[in-house]
């Protein structure tokens, strides 16, 4: 990292997955950024309001002020307006967790949830994050609407999810992933059990009109040992239904409008940035 801006938005990017806080040396050092470099945005960050150090350890974390900024703008774009209704109506169908991803670039971000389940078991991860393409159920699904090409090579470049990081049954090369995407593309949706946690099962379909690059993907997600393979193939009619009915309404948020296809038929590539008007 050698341009101002980029070693900025590398320390945000670092502290945001660590909610504890980091030493200036740790993020010096996983950055390979001089420390009196990382000294100087640092004391720019705090001075600003995006980052504060804390009394007690001297470690830097960040601020609600970019979650405020994050929230602001999903509020903004419409994208939740349109889509909770939707995703409120399939968790309480399928009494798990539903989550919406959204395509931004070469990124497929969790931007929206509802939880169906309302004792026992929950998954309930943390949104803003992205998925890891290899080995999760949303990745699969939005790479099933790429051809090969275009998916391992997004794969490749985001990296391939190890069962060490993920779940023990995660994908280890790209011709485990490419299978998968296969089976997911001839399903019309895709069905992952430990791949992307331990006891943890998902399927997901994209969000799309016919023919045309995806949106964003819609996710159901629940414990193993209650959402097994017979009831994900029971709910994947109203999966699917749900997933069209997101891609009909998109028209009513800035954010897909921005991001339309611009007529290629490739995946990401073919895409607008956001800011794009």
């Amino acid at each position: 990292m050698n341009g101002v801006l980029e070693r900025t938005l590398g320390i945000l990017e670092l502290l945001s997955q660590h909610g504890e806080g980091m030493e200036l040396a740790a993020i010096a050092d996983q950055l390979n950024i001089p420390r009196s470099a990382v000294h100087r945005l640092l004391a720019d960050l705090v001075r600003l309001g995006y980052v504060r150090q804390t009394r007690g350890h001297g470690d830097y974390l960040l601020t609600t002020k970019l979650v405020s900024m994050g929230l602001s703008y999903l509020s903004n774009s419409g994208i939740v307006d349109i889509a909770q209704p939707l995703l409120n109506r399939l968790a309480e169908v399928s009494g798990e967790l539903v989550r919406l991803s959204v395509v931004d670039g070469e990124r497929l971000t969790w931007v929206a949830r509802a939880q169906g389940a309302r004792q026992g078991l929950r998954y309930d991860p943390d949104m803003g994050s992205d998925a890891r393409l290899s080995c999760s159920s949303s990745g699969w699904a939005w790479l099933s609407t790429m051809n090969d090409d275009d998916g391992l090579a997004l794969v490749a470049k985001q990296g391939i999810g190890q069962p060490a990081d993920f779940g023990p049954a995660a994908p280890t090369t790209l011709q485990a992933v490419l299978a998968a995407v296969h089976e997911t593309r001839e399903r019309g949706y895709s069905m992952t059990t430990d791949t992307y946690s331990l006891g943890l099962s998902a399927m997901s379909a994209p969000v799309r009109f016919a023919g045309q690059p995806a949106i964003g993907v819609l996710t159901i997600a629940g414990p193993t040992v209650r959402f097994t393979a017979e009831r994900m193939a029971a709910l994947a009619p109203e999966l699917l239904s749900i997933a069209q009915q997101l891609a009909a309404a998109s028209g009513a948020s800035p954010f897909f409008t921005l991001t339309a296809d611009t007529g290629t038929p490739s995946g990401a590539a073919g895409r607008k940035p956001i800011y794009a008007v």
